[in-house]
């Protein structure tokens, strides 16, 4: 397939202009013109890239990519790199907030759905707020987190042990705990822990689910991926490099 034309349908299906985001979103890093082999990521590391040139993947997907809004010098692990993804003629291409954000493919949409929650809403920006019904109790949320992802959720229980009302906002969502609290919310989930947050919960009396950075962004990726294949028929692999934050 045509990279250029593969880039355009991203850049229209994801809305890639959409949001105001630090990430320079789209294709960052131009490859070969012709694409066999998808791949896709959460990280834009060298290891990843290293990966990506032995299984073959000639466009690679990521949600975090290499240029965030300002001029980098191209030296030590940069240029490093960048000379992977160019000796590799692989095209780069980062979705930060606009994978977050898509109803279908995002990261927040995907891990809802596969949560149980349902009558979603927008919450925070680019997460998701649903309902649990019947209601669930809380460590029986964190231990279908576990299975999810793989990785035992951090739970910070400053609430009822009793989960109606939940947000999902993957990633960094630790700032929102009091907007969850003042929306009603029973349960905030999100990926890391911030110390300065660290009272927050059991001061606004509401419950934190902390599932990991790395494991609650793997499946916009994925699902972009997935989308990819079906629409036109290209196989695609994910590879794999967790951070354990």
């Amino acid at each position: 397939m045509n990279r250029d034309e593969l880039v355009r349908w991203l850049d229209a299906y994801l809305d890639i202009g959409g949001l105001d985001d630090v990430s320079q979103n789209g294709l960052q890093v131009e490859g070969r013109a012709e694409v066999t082999r998808v791949g896709a990521a959460v990280d834009a590391s060298l290891k990843t890239f290293q990966d990506a040139l032995a299984q073959g993947v000639d466009f690679l997907i990521v949600h975090h990519g290499l240029f965030w809004g300002r001029p980098e010098p191209v030296v030590g692990p940069l240029r490093r790199r960048l000379a992977a993804l160019f000796e590799g003629g692989i095209n780069l291409y980062a979705a930060h907030l606009p994978l977050d954000a898509h109803p279908e493919v995002g990261n927040n949409a995907v891990l809802a759905r596969a949560l149980g929650l349902t009558e979603l809403a927008p919450f925070g920006g680019v997460g998701l707020q649903g309902r649990f019904s019947p209601a669930q109790r809380l460590h029986d949320l964190a231990d279908r987190m576990g299975r999810i992802t793989g990785m035992q959720a951090l739970v910070h229980q400053g609430g009822s042990d009793l989960i109606q009302r939940a947000a999902v906002v993957t990633g960094s969502g630790a700032s929102l705990i009091a907007e969850a609290a003042r929306a009603g919310l029973d349960l905030l989930i999100t990926g890391e822990p911030k110390h300065a947050a660290f009272h927050d919960p059991f001061e606004w009396g509401i419950n934190v689910l902390y599932a990991g950075h790395y494991d609650t962004e793997v499946f916009g990726v994925k699902a972009l991926a997935e989308r990819i294949e079906a629409e036109f028929g290209l196989p695609w692999v994910f590879l794999d490099h967790p951070t354990g934050l």
